[in-house]
């Protein structure tokens, strides 16, 4: 499991539609979106870890257009 910095993250509600939406991605195991700490922790297919994390990132701008996780 890795963990990124979100930034600009200013909904908790926001944080728990972008976990659920990122936990349906196929290759994540699990997904944990922390609206205090403004961190993602990730559990990812290494082999598709780049092409998931644009997606997620994808996921959290359909939210919060400011938002975007730092990887």
């Amino acid at each position: 499991m890795k963990t990124y910095k979100m930034l600009q993250l200013g909904c908790a509600n926001c944080a728990a539609k972008m976990e659920a939406d990122i936990a349906k991605l196929p290759y994540v195991e699990s997904v944990r979106v922390n609206f205090l700490t403004q961190k993602i922790k990730i559990e990812i297919d290494d082999e598709h870890l780049n092409e998931t994390l644009q997606k997620a990132n994808a996921i959290c701008k359909k939210y919060e257009p400011d938002c975007s996780i730092v990887f």
